[in-house]
């Protein structure tokens, strides 16, 4: 029976422990409403006590409060109601505070050592300026009577007067004034002096004299810009991301230097152009950083809600997305064991995301290369356009060691994307119609046009289109006209192999390793002039791979494989990346590609090798691959205006006009022996054949399509040993292919058969 009482009286104790574990009121608060309710509380007593200093009948508390703070701070009493007020309206606003001045850690500190020097400095001086003879006294007279800084005041300016003395408590009062401005506006000593000798420097005490330009002939003279005394603007740097517990800002832009002139020949003077001439600055779209709080507390309760809890540590605010970089939580499974939420999972919710959103697409970025951060990028409502000019301003531009450097754009958190050609060594571009494609291609060539004049860069330019790159015929840096005649391909292409091969030549006899080698070291010892970059841009590559596709794989692979030691490079653009345009092989010797917007996934894998361009929004917006990185880059790429454009090769033009120097100095003709082909002046030459049946088997072999010594025999009555030689000098000349093995035919290049029966453009 014991045993009975003692198990129910233990039970009883059980269940009224269970009773009061029960939480009470005050601990079912949460965190943001105590400090909800702190912040109205120091509200509250601002209020009450700015009521009291401007009122002359106060009750008892307040009469009380007011002594207290009168003795206690002295006159500082009356800024603590504002830096009470202050507190509150922050805990008050905290969730609203991207509209409220950002205020840094190190600005608090400094706030609060102002007000303790604001107190000391004040108590001192009251202390001086009211009372004579022992300064020890006055202070705590002044202190007993509630002026200066209180008993705070004397606190602090006592052991000052102990220690240091009445000379010393000035020299720690000043040191103590400088760390507080030091801190809270960031001016430090070395700025302040950078401040006084700037104005020393701008005194007006007289005019530095300009020197006198090189004297230059009449003519060129005319050609060349005027160069004005004033200064380059200074561009103003882009906008910082929003930082979340993080956020880079954007480096700081450097000023444009205008370029010494150069000399070519015996008179010409060429004259680099100045950006500030030629290309207009960007204008920095303002953006509300209250959606992009509201937008990163969207996606973190979306994907709670979804069972996949996250935390928002950054944003990045870029011209055309926004990128949020979110951290995965730790979740419970089903046996209690906690797991962190799988990027995979994620990945997969991103549809739900875009819909939470509102945006039309999503791209998930996982992991952020370099960062423990998935990255969520969402569209901007308006998307930003990248001026040419800031990126080439940019402090990053200049870090850049390359002759041949690249304005791609700006990236997701606003800094700007430089790439280096010599680099990758050739340049892919795949998008549909206005995607920005040949926006970017534009860019590209101003950006190399403002770096290089015609000794130091030659461009090979081909558009079957007639359109786009019309536009730069006559400029000096052309290799010749723009190429629009698809029969004419071949043969440039044709002509830049026979001119890699002719460098490698010249390298082998100099001993140079490449161009770059061979300009700085072997050129000035031989007394050579220095030889000049060829870009070779072709702007739609689906039209050549359409006329003649085994020709034109042929001999872009063989100078994407081997012509990067010549300083010969390829950019190629195309609308049309399906895989019977950008081959295997050419998609292997390209290794530096860049996606716009594509029609479908399968288009963003053939020139990607993985889906995502698919979902971008056009206008610029890109994916640039790099070589050396697993995964693209999203970019906004940099716009030229058609008026920028224009300037630009006017400009160029008129340094090349055919009046500036001698006909037979005249820069228009190529600045070394070697020319292409197709050029006019050219001496005709009379053709002698390996063999005189050699343009009759050609005919024969090209109204066949196919070539083989059983073929030779049969047509042309001849016998197997002259049908075999024949057939091996085609082959030798490019024209059949090797022989593929057993009972089949040789293939069959027809534009190699027609560039030897037409030699040097005789049609």
């Amino acid at each position: 029976m014991t045993r009975k009482r003692s198990t129910r009286r233990t039970s009883t104790r059980k269940s009224s422990r269970r009773k009061k574990k029960q939480p009470s009121l005050l601990s079912r608060l949460t965190l943001d409403q105590w400090l909800d309710i702190l912040g109205y509380g120091l509200l509250a007593v601002a209020a009450l006590t700015i009521l009291s200093f401007l009122s002359a009948n106060n009750g008892l508390v307040l009469g009380k409060w007011l002594g207290l703070l009168r003795q206690g701070f002295g006159w500082g009493a009356y800024l603590t109601p504002l830096f009470v007020g202050a507190v509150g309206l922050w805990l008050v606003l905290r969730e609203f505070g991207d509209r409220l001045p950002s205020v840094t850690p190190l600005q608090i500190v400094g706030i609060l050592l102002g007000y303790l020097a604001l107190l000391t400095t004040s108590h001192f001086a009251t202390a001086l300026a009211l009372f004579e003879g022992d300064l020890g006294n006055a202070l705590a007279a002044v202190a007993d009577r509630g002026l200066g800084g209180g008993h705070l005041g004397e606190a602090l300016a006592r052991p000052l007067l102990v220690g240091l003395g009445s000379g010393g408590v000035i020299v720690a009062l000043v040191t103590w004034w400088l760390i507080v401005a030091a801190l809270i506006f960031g001016v430090s000593v070395q700025d302040g002096a950078r401040v006084i000798q700037r104005l020393w420097k701008k005194r007006p005490a007289g005019r530095a004299r300009n020197l006198p330009a090189p004297r230059t002939t009449s003519t060129a003279a005319k050609s060349a810009p005027r160069q004005t005394a004033a200064p380059p603007r200074q561009p103003s740097a882009p906008r910082a991301p929003v930082p979340i517990n993080g956020g880079s800002p954007t480096p700081a832009a450097l000023p444009a230097v205008p370029s010494p002139p150069l000399l070519i020949g015996d008179d010409q003077i060429w004259r680099l152009p100045t950006l500030d001439e030629m290309l207009d600055p960007g204008n920095g779209q303002d953006f509300s950083a209250d959606i992009l709080r509201r937008q990163a507390r969207l996606v973190e309760e979306t994907l709670e809600s979804l069972g996949a809890p996250v935390r928002v540590r950054e944003i990045n605010r870029g011209p055309v997305v926004t990128q949020f970089g979110i951290e995965p939580l730790v979740i419970t499974n089903g046996n209690g064991q906690e797991t962190k939420v799988k990027v995979s999972r994620i990945s997969a919710l991103a549809d739900d995301l875009a819909l939470a959103l509102e945006a039309r697409t999503l791209r998930v970025e996982a992991p952020i290369p370099g960062k423990g951060l998935v990255g969520i990028e969402v569209p901007n409502p308006e998307i930003s356009l990248v001026a040419l000019r800031d990126v080439m301003e940019s402090k990053r531009y200049a870090e850049v060691d390359s002759p041949l450097r690249l304005c791609l754009g700006q990236d997701v958190s606003g800094h700007p994307a430089i790439a280096d050609l010599t680099a990758m060594p050739h340049l892919l571009i795949a998008g549909t119609t206005g995607s920005g494609k040949s926006v970017c291609i534009n860019a590209l060539i101003t950006a190399l046009l403002l770096q290089h004049t015609p000794a130091s860069l030659r461009f090979l330019m081909v558009d079957p289109k007639r359109v786009e790159l019309a536009g730069y015929d006559g400029i000096p840096h052309l290799l010749s006209k723009v190429v629009v005649e698809m029969e004419r391909v071949t043969n440039a292409l044709q002509w830049v192999l026979s001119e890699m091969d002719g460098r490698y030549r010249r390298f082998s006899k100099a001993r140079a390793i490449h161009i770059r080698d061979y300009n700085e070291n072997v050129a000035p010892r031989l007394g050579e002039k220095p030889l000049p970059y060829i870009v070779v841009v072709i702007d739609e590559l689906a039209d050549l791979m359409m006329m003649a596709p085994q020709e034109t794989e042929r001999s872009l692979c063989r100078i994407a494989q081997m012509a990067r030691a010549t300083g010969i490079h390829l950019i190629i653009a195309t609308q049309r990346p399906s895989v019977d345009v950008v081959t295997g092989l050419i998609k292997a010797n390209f290794p530096a590609r860049i996606a716009f917007n594509v029609a479908s996934s399968v288009d963003s894998r053939v020139i990607l090798d993985m889906p995502g361009a698919e979902q971008l929004l056009g206008r610029g917006d890109m994916l640039f691959l790099p070589p050396d990185a697993p995964t693209p880059l999203r970019l906004q790429g940099a716009f030229v205006s058609d008026e920028e454009l224009r300037r630009l090769v006017q400009y160029w033009k008129e340094q090349a006009r055919p009046g500036a120097v001698p006909v037979e100095k005249s820069v228009q003709r190529p600045l070394w022996e070697e020319a292409p082909p197709w050029e006019a002046g050219q001496k005709e030459q009379k053709i002698k054949y390996e063999d005189e049946l050699l343009p009759e088997v050609i005919d024969l072999v090209l109204r066949e399509n196919r070539a083989s010594i059983s073929l030779l025999q049969r047509k042309l009555r001849i016998g197997y040993t002259r049908s075999a030689r024949i057939m091996d000098i085609l082959e030798r000349h490019g024209i059949v292919g090797p022989q593929p093995g057993g009972s089949k035919a040789r293939e069959v290049f027809p534009g190699a058969a027609r560039a030897l029966l037409h030699p040097q453009g005789e049609e």
